[in-house]
């Protein structure tokens, strides 16, 4: 049987393909599927085009729906988020030494004694659904980070990876996202210019309440390992062929430096990474933060500092 091609992403300006200038990135921008998509990206849209030097040195070289059933048919999100979904299921038997050091730093309790649980275990220990899980909002102090994984405190427990059961709820699958390119001169410093520019466009159009982040509605690729990984997952041909790695712009920039694709894929899968400091000692990060903002010459310079890569089974 013929598949439904209304299942599948339409893509309303085709990829054009790897651009040749370094200095140029490809941005991903796609909606979340609980936005309101159609208004949201009407608003998100005039923001750049209502500022003339954007328009200059920013360029629309991708726009595609890709449908809630499809990204489910073909685990899109599950590709995406394949690490945290790892630690949302197993939750503290992940944690590498570095990991449980900065927990016991950050939070002051010892880590074999603290109660640490993923984030599917949470949902049964609070009788909560994925949304409500996800909503909790908790202080400051109560909240970190390592090597990419969130942990949140909630009453007596620390929870990993709180938003990953809402990000697969089945709700999204009649939910489309829509996804576009941002080719741009800009550096990450500049287009984060664009960024406030669209979340205070938000909140005037009363969509994004004043506490609320613009990243519950959209999310933008914060550097060029991940804008690798969105390609991954969200580039299309008009007839629905996914484009592959060799065909994104910072893997063929990173290829003209010798660096092998299926290496590119390696780090992908494992992002967490030991890298030598400055300081001369070996430090673990997760590789999208540690080349965060970074321009495709920054993120290659960092590469080079890589020893070694964590394997999470």
């Amino acid at each position: 049987m013929t598949e439904n091609k209304k299942s599948n992403p339409t893509v309303l300006i085709p990829y054009p393909g790897v651009s040749d200038d370094p200095g140029m990135q490809d941005i991903f921008v796609y909606l979340r599927p609980e936005s309101n998509g159609v208004l949201v990206e009407s608003v998100m849209l005039k923001a750049i085009q209502n500022n003339p030097e954007f328009k200059k040195r920013l360029f629309f070289v991708y726009l595609a729906n890709v449908p809630g059933d499809f990204i489910l048919k073909n685990h899109i999100t599950e590709g995406h988020y394949a690490l945290k979904m790892k630690f949302a299921v197993l939750g503290k038997n992940l944690f590498t030494a570095a990991m449980k050091e900065s927990f016991t730093g950050r939070f002051g309790e010892d880590f074999v004694q603290a109660r640490i649980v993923g984030s599917f275990e949470a949902l049964r220990i609070f009788s909560m659904k994925p949304s409500e899980l996800f909503e909790i909002w908790v202080p400051e102090e109560d909240f970190a980070v390592f090597n990419g994984q969130t942990v949140k405190k909630i009453n007596d427990h620390y929870v990993v990876n709180y938003d990953i059961p809402a990000l697969l709820h089945t709700k999204n699958r009649e939910k489309d996202i829509a996804v576009m390119i941002l080719r741009t001169s800009l550096a990450y410093r500049e287009f984060k210019a664009i960024i406030g520019q669209m979340e205070k466009a938000l909140h005037e159009a009363g969509i994004l309440l004043p506490e609320t982040p613009a990243s519950r509605v959209f999310h933008y690729s914060k550097g060029p390992f991940e804008q690798i990984l969105d390609g991954i997952g969200y580039l299309y041909t008009p007839d629905a062929v996914h484009i592959q790695l060799e065909d994104l712009s910072f893997s063929r920039y990173l290829a003209s430096r010798s660096v092998e694709f299926p290496e590119i894929k390696g780090l992908l899968d494992n992002p967490i990474i030991l890298y030598r400091g400055t300081d001369g000692g070996l430090h673990e990060e997760n590789l999208y933060t540690y080349t965060l903002e970074d321009s495709f010459d920054g993120a290659y310079e960092k590469l080079r500092t890589i020893e070694a890569q964590v394997v999470i089974p």
